[in-house]
């Protein structure tokens, strides 16, 4: 209870004002507006490349996986049912676009899974930021290249769409929808925001020293660690106010600005309440005294090289609990302070151990069993057995990226 109890404690801001903004931005329309304008742009006859773009920009600009299927999938839907692209390959282009590089490659992502070792590790979310980018470039190349190799063996082999009657949802051309440069803002804001405050604003370390004199139990231990989550907090506080304020005429007349809030808050609870379930859990089986035999054999494999062990530990964890956030927490907690006494030992910053385990948790945490998963085949009216390969070879790309970034850093040294 009481890892469940800090893990709280450390990222609900984070995970309520997420989950707000991501509704607030849902309820205006201003999703759904950049998601439109996204793959207007890019074509119709790129659909593969403009779901996945579409995604990506709502990713980065801080709103949560679901709110991204929900925004992109009836675009998504339409564009393939005309390209004639099989259904069954959405999915994966939603795996692409939110699972991959915008959730933990790229520096500055506002997803908690760039969050998390900020907590552990000191750093800041643009951690090694020219790593992240390399890879996280690389791994979308990859990802393309496979998506549109499936797309052309589907479509050479005859198969369309399919014939689907689950979650198909027409387009209203007529509903009105913000302007996809006013929806904008608000994304900007988030990461202009979060930059300035992660890296340019000095904190003063005096700032909790009143909390300190009172006694409390769970103080930070000093601003450091806790600057990557007030930068976020600030930057999804100013971009919900701004969202509320400019995108409140397009909400419709079922809903209005108090029960996006509502709705946004209460969602946020099952989210952090499932997590640090699964946190607490981790230090149980941490305490068994079989794991400590497991963990030094896992700890073994690749001796010498650390941030081999960080990336295979915080994928085995993650996809044990079918949750990356889960399973990165659960490392960090019971493995960071090994992790950054041999990494330091062989001269390897704390940023490079934040970039690789950030990267590993986007890995096997893609299970059959990961919410993340099976949530989205319920949004696109989808089954396992008709999506989920080509959502698990992206899982796997994203494995060989965690670990071709491992070797990258120890050949090269680029952070």
């Amino acid at each position: 209870m009481v890892k469940a109890v800090m893990y709280i404690k450390s990222f609900f801001p984070i995970f309520l004002l997420g989950a707000v903004f991501g509704k607030v931005m849902e309820e205006t329309g201003m999703a759904r507006s950049i998601a439109m304008e996204t793959i207007k742009l890019v074509g119709k006859d790129k659909a593969v490349f403009a779901v996945v773009f579409a995604c990506m920009i709502l990713c980065y600009g801080g709103i949560s996986m679901f709110v991204c299927a929900f925004a992109v999938y009836p675009f998504a839907a339409a564009l393939f049912r005309e390209a004639e692209i099989p259904k069954r390959l959405i999915p994966a282009c939603f795996v692409a676009g939110v699972f991959t590089a915008t959730m933990d490659c790229y520096p500055g992502s506002p997803q908690i899974q760039n969050i998390i070792p900020t907590i552990y590790l000191g750093t800041t979310t643009f951690a090694a930021p020219v790593l992240g980018i390399i890879c996280g470039t690389l791994l979308m190349i990859l990802c393309f290249i496979y998506l549109e190799w499936r797309r052309k063996g589907m479509q050479k082999s005859g198969e369309g769409y399919g014939q689907h009657t689950v979650n198909e949802t027409p387009i209203d051309p007529s509903a009105p929808l913000p302007p996809w440069s006013l929806s904008l803002v608000p994304l900007i804001v988030v990461l202009v925001l979060n930059f300035y405050f992660s890296v340019m604003f000095e904190w003063q370390d005096m700032l909790i020293e009143p909390f300190r004199a009172m006694n409390l139990p769970l103080v930070a231990k000093n601003v450091h660690n806790v600057i990557a989550i007030w930068a976020l907090v600030i930057g999804l506080l100013v971009a919900i106010i701004i969202a509320c304020v400019t995108g409140r005429k397009f909400m419709s007349k079922n809903t209005s600005v108090k029960a996006a809030l509502n709705a946004g808050a209460l969602g946020s609870l099952l989210a952090i309440m499932n997590t640090a379930s699964e946190v607490g859990y981790g230090n149980v089986i941490s305490s068994l005294p079989g794991f400590l035999e497991v963990a030094d054999a896992l700890l073994g494999i690749g001796q010498g090289m650390p941030l081999f062990n960080v990336a295979l530990m915080v994928n085995i964890l993650a996809g044990i609990t079918g949750s990356a956030s889960g399973g990165l927490s659960i490392a960090l907690d019971i493995f960071g302070n090994h992790f950054l006494a041999e990494t330091a030992a062989v001269g390897i910053p704390a940023e490079v151990v934040h970039r690789i385990a950030a990267m590993a948790s986007g890995g096997m945490d893609s299970l059959p069993h990961n919410g993340a998963v099976i949530t989205t085949l319920a949004i696109c009216g989808l089954t396992h057995r008709e999506a989920y390969k080509d959502m698990f070879a992206i899982t796997l790309i994203k494995i060989f990226i965690a670990f071709f970034a491992v070797f990258f850093y120890m050949i090269t040294g680029i952070a």
